[in-house]
């Protein structure tokens, strides 16, 4: 299911050729909307259940089925995902802002709703005149709480310096002591791990795709992270290559 590398135990790299194929259409530049919209959300939905399995709370219970009136035998006995957990899915504007509705969406269902909410971080780039990223400015957010013992999710389609989910973290961290910190990524870079590791200790990434298409060709030929100070996955303006262009423009079409 994970792809091997050695960027350490808290880095998930889903290995899915279906989940492949869907982003590779998505970096298309013939792909427009409304596809754009159809192929981030299938993403989402697969890569958010995987990190529901491997990082939610689990408890053992008994459910009953339909066959519990003809049988004493008719009930579930295994484990499932604890309903009681909290939740918050921070939506990160604004190309984190579709995938964070679908989290919170899903979350309603999965676990009881009066435990689950949506917050909005309003987030972005800072760049010089060489429009290369300098740093993120923070212009106001919408929290709704405080996050203690919570799973705290952070889905934000492309990690690529790593600046924007450090400076949500850092934030988070003033609010409580969650149970688990879960950063979902469509594409991430050998940067944005270098960074995130290093500042954000605690945060679990999930990602369906490394991208570290600029790194010497007999490093590509290395397992993920053996030769990771060598690898590089951003051009001059910080952009994500291979990649899939910036999705916060391309899901809104706003190209500014």
């Amino acid at each position: 299911m994970f792809q091997e590398h050695f960027y350490g135990k808290n880095v998930h790299i889903v290995h899915s050729p279906l989940m492949h194929s869907w982003l590779a259409r998505l970096g298309n530049p013939a792909t427009e909307q409304p596809l754009i919209d159809e192929l981030v959300m299938m993403l989402y939905q697969h890569l958010f259940d995987v990190a529901i399995d491997e990082a939610f709370p689990k408890k053992r219970s008994k459910s009953e089925t339909r066959m519990k009136s003809a049988h004493a035998e008719g009930f579930l006995d295994q484990e499932f995902i604890d309903q009681d957990t909290p939740a918050v899915s921070v939506g990160l504007a604004r190309a984190g802002t579709l995938p964070s509705q679908l989290c919170y969406r899903k979350l309603n269902y999965l676990l009881n709703p009066k435990l689950v909410r949506q917050d909005h971080f309003y987030i972005s780039r800072v760049t010089n005149e060489k429009n290369e990223v300098t740093g993120v400015s923070v212009a106001g957010s919408k929290i709704g709480g405080g996050v203690e013992n919570a799973v705290v999710i952070f889905p934000d389609p492309m990690g690529a310096t790593g600046s924007t989910i450090v400076e949500a973290v850092k934030h988070y961290r003033t609010l409580g002591k969650p149970k688990a910190v879960i950063a979902l990524h469509l594409i991430i870079t050998p940067e944005y791990l270098a960074k995130v590791t290093k500042e954000c200790p605690e945060l679990q990434v999930y990602a369906l795709r490394l991208d570290r298409g600029l790194s010497p060709a007999d490093v590509l030929k290395e397992i993920p992270g053996k030769r990771w100070s060598e690898e590089k996955g951003l051009n001059q303006h910080h952009y994500i290559v291979p990649g899939a262009g910036g999705l916060g423009e391309i899901l809104n079409n706003s190209y500014c």
